[in-house]
């Protein structure tokens, strides 16, 4: 356990939950402050925002240029507020992980690239502070206090986030499992420890209420946290069936930490803007009202002056809630995420052109199998229905039907639909499950 990093990160949850009762009018004095300090010192430093916001410095955040994190790959070494950073050393710092601190200061994480583009992200002292006080702020939230024995079912991968918070916060009382194993052992693992806390993606969490349901599975814990996975209505019906045990849901990522969470009213989860000021936008980047589903986030991290991000786009398709929660905090409310844009499909239409095809339409008939997991594939062939133990109950033909049904409802030219039974979803280097994946036309 890293001390200096531990007392920083207890300061920083202090000071997290202490924003926790501003108003509404607190926080958007410090957004705005946040956002003007943290401009000032990116146009000192990085070249790179020197040419990309050139002429635009005295410009409201609304408009300016959109960051796509290719174009923060590409463009790293220029970034970088600090100029002794490199992304090839940066690179070759996570490909072993010998020390926690790339140039003995900065903490790396990386994304898995599941949308195509990997991603590296690095923090100086404060910073990863922040991003763990981030996750105790989500925690506080759901009420959880004091030493409890907890299961964290994640990535083991060196790079990945849960892994390097691990790395730094060690705790007696917490046993990490690797999400990619088998879900017949980390059942095996869980009844041994007997967790009073379960965190898991939504996805394992979902295969393990299964388990629990059929008797492999004994344990009975008080508090269910599902994390960086799209958690449904079914999936959280099935868990709550499952445990007599609170459940909460966060939305977590690589470049901010703990983005949002929900608290013990369960209205939706609580958009920590003082930590990041969040858009919902359209395609074009035009902002949306709440109840209405984004096509992307814009998001510019408060807290980060290593990598500064700023309107940098996450495709989450998210849906602000239109009333706050009666609980108080000052932060907007998502409420719901239907998951990222690489899982809308684009098939041809009637009309002539393409039409969109979000993933909640398929989770409406697939959720409702008796599978344990299901996956969609989009390839040359058309559509592949991949189901995962599937019972006898599962008529291919009659599911072939009802998708072609629902897929021609909504206008589009249905392309060939096939369903495969298989042992287990493929799961990517991190161990989540992309519920839809396209492999090309």
């Amino acid at each position: 356990m890293n001390v200096q990093i531990l007392i920083r990160m207890l300061l920083k949850r202090w000071q997290l939950e202490r924003r926790d009762r501003w108003t509404h009018e607190q926080l958007e004095a410090y957004q705005a402050k946040a956002l003007s300090r943290l401009r000032e010192y990116v146009y000192a430093r990085s070249p790179f925002y020197q040419q990309f916001h050139r002429g635009l410095t005295d410009r409201p955040l609304q408009a300016l240029p959109v960051l796509t994190k290719a174009m923060m790959m590409e463009c790293f070494d220029e970034l970088v507020t600090d100029r002794t950073i490199r992304r090839t050393d940066v690179e070759a710092h996570i490909r072993n992980l010998r020390q926690d601190e790339y140039l003995g200061r900065y903490w790396v994480s990386a994304t898995s690239g599941c949308t195509g583009s990997p991603g590296l992200f690095l923090f100086d002292p404060w910073e990863w502070a922040t991003v763990l006080a981030s996750f105790a702020r989500a925690q506080n939230m759901m009420s959880l206090e004091g030493e409890m024995l907890s299961a964290v079912v994640a990535s083991s991968t060196p790079w990945h986030m849960s892994a390097r918070i691990s790395a730094t916060v060690r705790r007696a009382g917490e046993l990490r499992i690797d999400a990619s194993e088998p879900i017949q052992r980390i059942a095996e693992k869980l009844n041994i420890w007997q967790p009073e806390v379960l965190v898991a993606y939504a996805s394992i969490l979902y295969l393990l209420a299964d388990e629990q349901l059929d008797g492999r599975l004994e344990i009975e814990p008080s508090c269910i946290i599902s994390t960086s996975e799209v958690l449904t209505g079914e999936m959280r019906q099935r868990i709550e069936k499952a445990w007599k045990a609170k459940l909460f849901n966060q939305y977590v990522s690589t470049e901010v930490g703990a983005i949002a969470a929900e608290c013990d009213f369960h209205q939706g989860l609580h958009l920590f803007e003082d930590l990041a000021i969040v858009e919902v936008v359209d395609e074009n980047n035009h902002p949306v009202p709440p109840g209405v589903y984004g096509d992307k986030l814009l998001l510019s991290v408060l807290f980060n002056r290593t990598q500064p991000l700023i309107r940098y786009e996450l495709s989450d398709s998210v849906c602000l809630a239109t009333a706050p929660c009666p609980c108080g905090r000052p932060y907007p409310l998502i409420e719901d995420i239907q998951g990222r844009r690489e899982e809308i499909l684009s098939l041809p239409a009637t009309t002539g052109e393409e039409i969109k095809v979000h993933p909640h339409i398929f989770h409406q008939i697939l959720d409702a199998l008796p599978v344990s997991e299901w996956q969609v594939v989009r390839d040359a062939s058309g559509l592949r229905i991949l189901l995962s133990n599937p019972s006898n109950q599962v008529a291919d033909s009659e599911l072939v039907d009802a998708l072609q049904r629902k897929l021609e409802k909504q206008g589009a030219i249905v392309p060939p639909i096939t369903v495969k039974h298989v042992l287990q979803i493929p799961r990517n280097a991190t161990g989540k499950v992309s519920r839809i994946a396209s492999h090309g036309n």
